[in-house]
């Protein structure tokens, strides 16, 4: 069973508790910055909330235990609402990776403040815990800056492109996930997916990871 899953079977749980905080508080971070900026859409339907059943989407969810990688549910948002709808929606946007770049950030912080006091030591596994927490964190924040629908770097893109562009975007939105999905589970993922599991997200764990040492020790 294990040859089919991104993780092994003592991870399991370490992943989904990871997946519980990272998903709600990505969507939360969504749904917080748009009700600021005056789009209530998303409290009115019960998604301003650290609930994660209120987050979770069982495909994306799914796909992390097997592919590695995967999505929550997107939070609703009207631009109509906004005062100065690019901004705000690029701000949004960002919001959500942002969220789990800090819990990344706190799950090293934390992790180096417990080996510097030596609490961890009737903690068993806590370790492994959070080396699943910060990494699936650091995964999310890359991924969900991909340019592709329906990511939150496509919608950042969209923001900051002219208006005839962007019309022609909107109309290849319906394929999106078609698209995206050729791009990460065929060949092609060599192309795409694998350097930045290879060369990014490996970059920005070792920078976190050094200056987190070098504040505790």
């Amino acid at each position: 069973m294990e040859g089919f899953l991104a993780y092994s079977l003592r991870e399991i749980p370490y992943v989904a508790i990871t997946l519980m905080i990272a998903f709600t508080f990505h969507e939360f971070a969504h749904a917080y910055v748009a009700y600021k900026f005056g789009d209530h859409t998303a409290q009115k339907q019960g998604r301003l909330t650290l609930n994660p059943l209120k987050h979770l989407d069982p495909f994306g969810t799914i796909l992390i235990f097997i592919a590695g990688f995967g999505w929550a549910r997107p939070v609703p948002v009207n631009r109509f609402f906004f005062k100065k709808p690019r901004l705000a929606g690029i701000l949004v946007s960002v919001a959500g990776p942002l969220s789990n770049l800090i819990l990344a950030a706190l799950g090293f912080f934390i992790a180096f403040g417990l080996a510097r006091t030596q609490l961890a030591v009737n903690l068993p596994g806590i370790f492994e815990f959070f080396e699943i927490f910060n990494w699936l964190n650091l995964v999310l924040f890359v991924f969900n800056l991909l340019p592709f629908p329906p990511l939150d770097g496509y919608r950042i893109v969209e923001d900051l492109a002219p208006n005839h562009i962007r019309a022609k975007m909107t109309q290849f939105e319906q394929y999106g996930v078609l698209i995206f999905l050729i791009l990460v589970i065929t060949p092609l993922d060599r192309y795409t997916i694998q350097p930045i599991f290879q060369f990014i997200i490996p970059g920005l764990w070792q920078g976190l990871n050094n200056f987190f040492y070098n504040l505790f020790f």
